[in-house]
């Protein structure tokens, strides 16, 4: 069956009146039975239903699955995708066991870079985070620091001692969020659709880690 008509099977719907806290939450690297939450999480993140915009979602969501899934299939050795799960337990009486549900909220993708597509050395590259997303309904409850956290721990495993970010200018939490989270404003991209049609500047970021 086509996934565009699919609900997530690994992410349960959300509990009514119910937020994770750190002790509910775990980090962990996502697998392919993490698509359809992944899926949901990036969709419901990144894309509107709002107006015309409705229309296309459906294949919008469609894309972000095909890409994650083969970004999982054929991933390079210094790449990794995590995804924040947060659990819950339920219904506990007397006669009754807790039910544990799994919710996943969160994700980031974690990768190496180059200056530019002519150097490809890995002398160059640099650990870039991309698609850091927590589900709307999760937000502000410490996902994305426990996320970003996990990432600067798996990025001096892999020897790097600076991580690199992209955020639009005019993503004030997306930038408070990394500026509290130690990142600091390495330089300005002047795309050309910045200049000509007045699009928001991408701001490269960068943060030092600790050894």
């Amino acid at each position: 069956m086509n996934p565009f008509f699919l609900t997530s099977k690994s992410q349960n719907p959300p509990v009514s009146g119910y937020s994770p806290n750190p002790s509910h939450l775990s980090v962990r690297v996502a697998t392919s039975a993490d698509l359809l939450g992944l899926t949901d999480v990036l969709a419901e993140s990144f894309h509107s239903r709002i107006g015309v915009l409705g229309w296309i979602y459906p294949i919008l969501r469609l894309g972000i699955y095909e890409d994650l899934r083969n970004r999982l299939a054929n991933s390079p050795d210094y790449y990794v995708c995590l995804v924040a799960v947060s659990s819950n337990s339920t219904g506990s009486s007397v006669n009754q066991s807790p039910i544990t549900t799994d919710v996943l909220v969160g994700t980031v993708e974690m990768g190496l870079r180059s200056p530019n597509v002519w150097i490809a050395s890995r002398s160059r590259q640099f650990p870039y985070l991309s698609n850091l997303a927590v589900h709307p309904e999760y937000r502000r409850l410490g996902v994305a620091q426990q996320l970003l956290s996990r990432c600067e721990l798996i990025a001096k495993q892999w020897g790097y001692s600076q991580l690199y970010l992209h955020v639009l200018e005019d993503n004030h939490p997306a930038k408070r969020l990394y500026f509290k989270a130690g990142y600091r404003l390495a330089e300005i991209d002047r795309a050309w659709n910045s200049m000509l049609f007045g699009q928001p500047k991408r701001l490269f970021m960068r943060k030092t880690l600790k050894t």
